[in-house]
């Protein structure tokens, strides 16, 4: 592993899959030229719309997805993770998977995971949620990738964040960098989204890249924004705020080291 400059893209996706993507890439290239190497697009990052649309076209909205993905990491030859899009799940055409996939500059898949943990809440503020009802849940925990100079990245997705024991299982497996590209509600996150991020971070000594939804995508559906990159001692090192944009950070695996001597938690687990 290598230093290197890393970035978590915030946008704002609709149901509107083409011009999602022309987002993603104006923002992509935005990253590109502060010099990052290892990108991080947000859960939804192509489609974020009624459930039954999605079900409707996710064919389409996975081929475009991915498509896209490889178009873009061999343009800007760059390493790219696309947080979360509905893939279909054949046994069951009423549900999809959300699948998160990594791609090399190569337009390799490098790794992918099926979202585990599904979020079925009735949001405080009148908005209630039941991805179960159309997302088939993955059957496995995610896996960490070796990506050589980038390190050995861990992928989760959204709501993962609030089950400590996906971060553990990627630790243990090796991870450095933790992916936690989100579409968090703008109700929960103004209280929560920070200082979960933060606590995986601390608890398992690693980077955390975290990708994220901001405002209005359709009808009373808002998220909270603030994409950040977090180090491995919980201290923000770039945030997005509200605004669509792009969080950008160095990746350093001399301060992953200092901070692994300096607490060491991981080596003093007990079970």
């Amino acid at each position: 592993m290598k230093s290197y400059i890393a970035a978590a893209v915030c946008m704002t996706s609709t149901p509107d899959v083409d011009n999602n993507l022309t987002q993603a890439e104006e923002l992509i290239e935005l990253a590109v030229n502060q010099g990052a190497k290892l990108i991080g697009l947000p859960e939804n990052f192509s489609f974020l719309g009624k459930d039954e649309d999605k079900i409707h076209q996710v064919d389409t909205i996975a081929t475009k997805s991915e498509k896209f993905l490889i178009r873009m990491a061999q343009r800007f030859q760059v390493t790219i993770l696309g947080g979360g899009f509905p893939t279909p799940f054949a046994e069951d055409k009423s549900k999809a998977h959300n699948t998160a996939i990594l791609v090399d500059p190569s337009g390799l898949e490098l790794a992918r995971y099926d979202k585990v943990h599904l979020f079925d809440v009735n949001v405080p503020d009148g908005n209630n949620y039941q991805e179960s009802s159309t997302v088939k849940s993955g059957a496995s925990l995610p896996s960490v990738y070796d990506a050589g100079d980038l390190g050995k990245l861990g992928l989760s997705i959204c709501y993962d964040v609030r089950f400590p024991e996906v971060y553990r299982h990627l630790s243990r497996q090796g991870a450095e960098i933790l992916f936690i590209p989100a579409a968090f509600t703008a109700y929960t996150g103004k209280d929560h989204w920070q200082v979960l991020l933060q606590a995986r971070s601390i608890e398992n000594t690693c980077y955390v890249i975290a990708p994220a939804q901001t405002g209005n995508h359709y009808a009373r559906r808002c998220s909270h924004g603030h994409a950040m990159i977090v180090d491995p001692w919980g201290s923000i090192l770039a945030s997005t705020g509200s605004q669509i944009g792009v969080a950008i950070a160095e990746i350093n695996p001399q301060r992953l080291q200092q901070v692994r001597q300096q607490m060491p938690s991981l080596q003093h687990r007990v079970f």
